[in-house]
């Protein structure tokens, strides 16, 4: 269930006496060719179907003339909240791949009507039977028998579980492919007996709130969220709508891909479904990919591929499609040279390890240890904030770790410092006794790995709630204890630290006030699955090349080099100045008074990421080849390091850039045109630093093959390692992103943070305003050739003592009046999104902290002001 911005109920259409119909009625679809750089062309099919109780909204996609030969199915479902056009994508790309592709909302989402129901077996599922049908119909899909088509499923989240129950209902299902979902709903928001409060409550207010639920699912909600602890009903309703219900009927092959970085469905949903499926007999594969729920790295490329893979295997009977391992985990692996960020690789099996192979028992120090229950359960230890902006990584862009446990609320046990480094994989145990003053106690159990300087890093983030009974009399009751599973590597000398926390925020925690004690009974029980492999480090899927031609460079240096003319002497005060622009003017060829630049004057500093801004003919190009020596300014200085630039000047040696096309030698290896490139510079090889630019843009395994087999992806790893062959004190990119899809625009966004570390300077033109925003530093705003406002991000934004604070629903008046009070807050103002908050001596950290004390359910925190408004302010105020 992927959590998007909470979205307005609609008013629902009312429907005529008799309108449910067994049958599927198709309404009038609209066709539509889709754009594609590759051939075939994608055509979309836009439709309405009518189906009892709702209409639901669809798109076909399909590649290639009408008379290819018929071709396998794929259904595609969504997250919740969401709608078909969020794996519109995905679908074009498996009917270029092949695939007849049907897309559809779910009822209650997008533009389909009907209650949601959480993919309620009478309703949703059947849905999908009926969608099945009507692909039956298609003369380009691939049938089995009359009725029967060639038909896979995947989906994410909500579509994920869809998919894993249209195989259990619908015997024509022929493979799946579920991502980030749950086995069993009951047990992921009431585990252990738990109510995880803060999902629940999400789920609920994105979904619209009770005008879009089924009745009996509000009444439950409702029942649940005041008892604050779930009842039996609630637990069967909800189990009986999961794929557990039926997991006995699910026999296709299967590839289950779980997220690590997820609080909502943990990796132990995904270890009893490939369990309980790989003993039916089906084909079954594990991926535990770097992302989740809770944010980090959705590997969106690789996993899209590897379900691509999956049902070539399985659906096209393609036995040459490599379906991976059985099992596989995405782990760091090595640190970057330049700012210590861990560097993604997989390990694998050729089997399913499970979450307890390869124990090893690590003892635990410390007595009984007795802590309390607050009155209220307040205030909550914190472990992960579900659904805030993509969980802690947001949080952690200020500063705020929000691991944290409060005195006098917790029981912590320890090991020695361990003598060689320690590998986990899956859910470790400890048994404890549990004694207590009431009958039942509520623990939250952690694993912490704690440096040698006290530092402590809960590993993605998670917390097991932990529900132990009948602990008032005698001696309490001991019990194991299953911890959260996770993968991660402690170091040698690190130790293990396990906490059990009376309280977390995510989860309701009995209000009555009560006294625990916890005294370890054994040692913590570690899972290492030792038959895991690792990989050497995996390069990231990058995009088509940025490209400044190498050959092209070299030749203008070479060529400028012999009409050298004498420069203004360097400026000392200017020698640690990366870049300095003064009064810089360029008219247009053939014109007096036309100007492409004019009076532009700014200055960059060392360590900054410079973004250049400006729309369609602002000057930003002309601007980035003046500064690079390749045309000659009409009027003014360009400094760099002190050093006037002109065409050929030596201290142009100290800038990389990457402006125009790449041209690059094709029968040549990568490593051969880099080089090639280098010498045509006469500069010493020493110097070209290549292994460590090679590095910092994470080219390697391709270096030995011919530039023709590259990708374009790989062509532009290669152009960037180029520019920053010598590792420039400034490299200039102009446009770096353009025509890339967002997980390459991430990357490419880390590469540019990563050399700017250790004082480089980074000049980026670009047109992708959100990129630019988490991206730089630093601004330079142009329109029609001149300067509109130079300065650091927040500045320009206008959020260095304002923020926006969108919360899941209105914020009461008396909390607004609370806040406004808080010491350090100049004043908070409530608005359709949230609250506007202006700091006034508190930093946001502290804002933060205090809103979760406050039961504020926040979805997000950050600017007041985008970028990209002040950016059409800042030019429209230019162009009056």
């Amino acid at each position: 269930m992927e959590i998007p911005t909470p979205r307005r109920p609609r008013p629902r259409t009312r429907w005529l006496a008799g309108a449910a119909v067994a049958a599927v009625l198709v309404g009038a679809g609209t066709w539509t060719a889709v754009a594609s750089d590759s051939t075939p062309t994608v055509h979309r099919a836009d439709q309405t179907m009518e189906m009892p109780g709702a209409r639901i909204d669809t798109s076909y996609f399909t590649a290639g003339d009408d008379g290819d030969k018929r071709r396998p199915a794929v259904l595609l479902g969504h997250g919740f909240g969401g709608s078909k056009n969020d794996v519109r994508a995905q679908a074009e790309k498996l009917a270029r791949d092949g695939y007849a592709v049907l897309t559809w909302s779910a009822r209650g989402f997008g533009e389909s009507t009907g209650k949601i129901g959480l993919n309620d077996p009478a309703h949703e599922v059947k849905d999908v039977s009926r969608l099945i049908d009507w692909l039956a119909g298609r003369p380009e899909v691939q049938l089995d028998a009359d009725g029967d088509p060639r038909v896979g499923m995947s989906g994410a989240s909500y579509g994920g579980a869809i998919s894993l129950l249209g195989a259990g209902y619908d015997p024509r299902v022929d493979a799946i492919a579920p991502v980030i979902t749950y086995w069993n709903l009951a047990d992921s928001l009431f585990p252990d007996g738990v109510f995880k409060k803060l999902w629940a409550g999400i789920f609920f207010s994105t979904g619209g709130g009770c005008d879009t639920f089924e009745k009996q699912l509000c009444e439950m909600y409702d029942r649940v969220a005041v008892a604050g602890k779930p009842d039996a009903a609630a637990g069967e309703l909800l189990a009986e709508r999961s794929p557990s219900a039926i997991g006995d009927r699910i026999k296709v092959p299967s590839l289950i891909i779980q997220g690590q970085t997820d609080s909502l469905f943990p990796l132990s949903q995904s270890d009893v479904m490939a369990k309980t499926i790989k003993g039916n007999g089906a084909p079954v594969a594990v991926d535990w990919m770097a992302g989740g729920h809770d944010g980090g790295n959705a590997e969106t490329g690789r996993i899209e591929s590897r379900i691509s893979s999956w049902f070539d295997h399985y659906l096209k009977k393609d036995t040459s499609a490599d379906t991976g391992p059985a099992f596989r985990v995405s782990r760091t692996g090595g640190v970057d040279s330049t700012d210590g960020q861990a560097l993604l690789r997989g390990a694998s099996s050729d089997s399913y390890p499970g979450l307890r192979s390869g124990i090893t028992n690590v003892p635990l120090s410390g007595r009984a240890q007795s802590f309390d229950n607050p009155a209220g359960a307040s205030p909550p230890a914190i472990s992960t904030v579900p659904g805030l902006g993509g969980g802690l990584s947001q949080l952690s862009s200020f500063g705020m770790g929000l691991a944290l446990d409060f005195p006098g609320q917790y029981a912590r046990f320890d090991s020695s410092p361990l003598d060689r480094s320690l590998q986990v994989t899956g859910s470790p145990t400890v048994r404890v006794t549990v004694k207590a003053d009431t009958d039942d106690a509520v623990l939250f159990g952690k694993v912490y790995d704690v440096g040698p300087d006290g530092r402590q890093v809960l590993p993605s983030q998670l917390v097991a709630p932990i529900r132990v009974e009948g602990v008032k009399a005698g001696n309490g009751r001991t019990v194991e204890l299953t911890l959260p599973a996770i993968d991660h590597k402690l170091e040698a000398g690190h130790r293990l630290r396990v906490v059990l926390a009376s309280t977390d925020l995510a989860y309701a925690s009995p209000a009555a006030p009560a006294d625990y004690t916890v005294t370890p009974a054994g040692d913590l029980s570690v899972p290492t699955a030792p038959a895991l492999t690792t990989a050497a480090p995996t390069l990231a899927w990058w995009v088509w090349g940025l490209p400044l031609a190498g050959a092209l460079i070299a030749a203008a240096l070479l060529f400028t080099a012999r009409r050298r003319v004498s420069a203004p002497a360097p400026d000392p005060a200017l020698a640690d100045v990366p870049l300095q622009i003064t009064d810089l003017s360029k008219r247009y060829a053939k014109s007096a008074d036309r100007y492409a630049v004019r009076d532009l004057s700014f200055r960059v500093e060392k360590g900054q990421v410079l973004g250049l801004l400006g729309p369609n003919g602002a000057g930003k190009t002309t601007t980035l080849r003046m500064l690079m020596g390749l045309i000659t300014p009409d009027a003014g200085d360009i400094r760099v390091f002190g050093h006037s630039i002109r065409p050929g000047a030596p201290v142009l040696s100290h800038v990389g850039s990457f402006v125009e096309g790449a041209g690059f030698l094709p029968h040549l290896s990568g490593r051969d045109n880099l080089e090639l490139y280098w010498r045509a510079t006469g500069r010493p090889a020493e110097d070209s630093h290549i292994e460590e630019a090679l590095e910092i843009a994470g080219l390697r395994d391709a270096l030995a093959r011919a530039v023709r087999t590259y990708s374009q992806g790989m062509r532009q790893r290669l152009a960037i390692a180029q520019a920053m062959l010598g590792l420039p004190d400034l490299l200039i990119l102009d446009e770096p992103t353009n025509g890339l899809d967002p997980p390459q625009i991430r990357e490419m966004r880390d590469v540019m943070i990563r050399y700017a570390a250790n004082g480089r300077t980074v000049i980026v033109s670009s047109h992708l305003l959100s990129e630019v925003e988490q991206t730089c530093t630093h601004l330079v705003v142009m329109d029609r050739g001149r300067l509109v406002q130079a300065g650091p991000v927040a500045e320009i934004t206008g959020s260095g003592d304002t923020v926006l604070v969108t919360t899941a629903g209105q914020v009461p008046e008396p909390v607004v009046d609370k806040i406004a009070a808080l010491a350090g807050i100049g004043s908070a103002i409530r608005t359709d999104e949230g609250l506007l908050v202006q700091l006034d001596g508190a930093s946001t950290n502290t804002l933060v902290t205090e809103l979760i004390r406050m039961d504020v359910a926040l979805t997000g925190v950050g600017p007041h002001r985008r970028l990209e408004d002040a950016f059409l302010t800042l030019i429209s105020g230019a162009s009056a």
